[in-house]
């Protein structure tokens, strides 16, 4: 059964979720605050997070850092900020997905399973099929890109991908040189009921240039075709 992890501070709201994750035969833990979600995180290894920002102890971001120095499970933020700059201040702290309160229970339960599968080795996430070179790896003058591994090096040093992030990597440098649609992309990494939220791509594009690019505004690797997709060129 996969596990989430719910940390928000409204009981009517965590009640809300519970019911529906075990309706559809998810196993749930609840934190109302950014301790015990850290603490609970550590002890039961959920499958996926859906977190709060506004927590009683701590911000929702320092949650999602902490979370970050030693794990890739899946962030789903959940929370009242709408602001296009606390979206982006979640996403480059590692967030996958980020929906906003008021929210609709079936988009939240799409995106979770979303998260899982991308995150999920025998999922939609894009395993390396049986007769491909398990030692696959792509080599630039500035990153190393080991897709059986899946991790990447840069300057000799590990650098540090959500699972989002990885997806997109991944389906980009296994087709150098050749144009993924905007639609291609969203729909293989967050659905079909995705395929039109381009502002996801631009996200999540923009932090991977940050990571891997020398000039993140003039990219060398990960080249956007304006209003058609975007292409590796290693």
């Amino acid at each position: 059964m996969t596990r989430v992890l719910v940390v928000e501070d409204e009981p009517p709201l965590v009640r809300a979720l519970t019911i529906n994750l075990r309706a559809r035969a998810y196993e749930v833990d609840a934190a109302s605050d950014g301790t015990t979600a850290l603490r609970l995180a550590a002890e039961r290894r959920p499958d996926v997070v859906v977190l709060d920002l506004g927590l009683p102890d701590m911000d929702g971001i320092d949650v999602i850092k902490a979370l970050r120095g030693w794990t890739r499970v899946p962030l789903v933020v959940l929370s009242a900020r709408r602001t296009t700059h606390e979206k982006v201040e979640a996403f480059e702290a590692g967030a996958d997905d980020y929906l906003t309160k008021p929210f609709d229970m079936a988009e939240l339960l799409a995106r979770l399973r979303a998260a899982v599968r991308r995150n999920t080795p025998d999922g939609a996430g894009g395993v390396l099929p049986a007769d491909e070179p398990r030692s696959l790896t792509v080599v630039t003058d500035d990153f190393t890109v080991d897709l059986a591994a899946k991790k990447v090096r840069r300057g000799g040093q590990a650098v540090r991908l959500t699972p989002t992030e990885w997806h997109l990597l991944e389906i980009l440098v296994r087709s150098p040189g050749r144009l993924i649609s905007q639609r291609q992309l969203l729909e293989e990494v967050w659905g079909p009921t995705f395929a039109t939220r381009t502002n996801y791509l631009r996200v999540y594009m923009a932090q991977l240039r940050r990571k891997l690019e020398k000039d993140p505004s003039h990219p060398r690797y990960l080249i956007t075709e304006p209003g058609m997709g975007y292409r590796f060129e290693g």
